[in-house]
């Protein structure tokens, strides 16, 4: 990754929904880079703001009641929240394209396989004909589905889970975008076919050199795809660092107690460790760190102040009050 001019640029990012419950802070002041070629790990709990970011990007939070109402999203120098509408769905799927949790609720099941990936295609390209056939084979043949051209007459539901995963990623992947956005796409596979997928993931983004966002909750994804992991929590991202600082070298409360809630080979012996409490209402946010509750080290500035950022070490860096330096 000699190239590490920065090919996204998330600064201040909010986005909120406005309910009549209150103002739903779900992503509040979300910063991060991420170089060509590299990939990003964003990992906390349901309902952290991991998602709405990646749609906060993609400029498809749902509206009226979600808005972006503040921050940039700079990919290639140019910020897409100031595009209007009709640029915005040039982007999607061309430069910027997304992978989703679920392939029964994202394939359409009244279209074949060939004419949802071809659509992509023709929209973003203009290609039609037979030299739309072969591009739709191409996408199929690169996620190694087998006998591409013979499947493209098939639906979904005649597809296995893997293979309907593996016709999303050729969906999102069909134009050669340069970032890749992920959303838990293994969520609904078994170990074996993860593995698989997460492999050919890999393949793809070194030969084409695309940046990828990987929303998850299995640190050991993490630990075999990212190279940096921003944690989230209530609409922040509260630690974030290269792969390696965080697993070796957590500093936010938050950041450890996940990491003590993965089982380890290392650790057969007593019960799985739980994180107490629930996460907060973010339509009503307490003043000070919304962890300070459900942390065991909280201190009362904690509960008084939202922490500083401080910087761990070149690029490792944590909101957290234990991290600040006593003056």
């Amino acid at each position: 990754m000699a190239d590490q001019t920065p090919l996204l640029e998330v600064r201040g990012l909010k986005t909120y929904f406005f309910t009549r419950r209150g103002t739903v802070k779900a992503v509040d002041g979300v910063s991060f880079s991420l170089a060509p070629g590299e990939t990003l790990a964003v990992v906390g709990e349901s309902g952290s703001g991991k998602s709405v970011t990646a749609l906060s990007i993609l400029r498809l939070v749902p509206e009226p009641a979600g808005r972006i109402v503040g921050g940039e999203v700079l990919l290639d120098g140019q910020d897409v929240l100031k595009l209007k509408r009709r640029e915005m769905r040039r982007v999607r799927g061309s430069r910027i394209s997304m992978v989703l949790q679920d392939p029964m609720t994202s394939l359409n099941p009244a279209f074949s396989v060939g004419d949802q990936v071809g659509e992509v295609v023709k929209l973003h390209q203009g290609v039609v004909g037979g030299e739309l056939r072969r591009r739709v084979v191409d996408a199929l043949s690169r996620l190694k589905i087998p006998s591409a051209e013979h499947r493209l007459a098939d639906y979904p539901h005649q597809m296995s889970g893997g293979m309907r995963q593996r016709v999303c990623g050729a969906i999102a992947l069909s134009c050669q975008p340069r970032l890749l956005i992920a959303d838990e796409p293994t969520t609904s596979l078994d170990v074996t076919i993860q593995a698989q997928f997460l492999e050919l993931l890999r393949e793809i983004q070194e030969r084409f050199h695309i940046s990828v966002v990987f929303i998850t909750h299995d640190f050991g994804i993490v630990a075999a795809t990212a190279h940096k992991v921003a944690v989230m929590y209530a609409g922040k991202i509260v630690e974030i660092g290269t792969t390696e600082e965080i697993f070796d070298n957590p500093v936010h409360p938050y950041t450890e107690a996940l990491l003590r809630c993965v089982p380890r080979s290392d650790r057969l012996e007593g019960r799985l460790v739980d994180i107490p409490g629930q996460p907060p209402d973010l339509a009503n946010l307490a003043p000070g760190c919304s962890f300070a509750p459900r942390c065991p080290r909280a201190m009362d500035r904690c509960w008084e102040a939202y922490p500083p950022e401080v910087e761990i070490s070149t690029g490792h860096v944590t909101n957290c009050w234990l991290a600040v330096k006593a003056p």
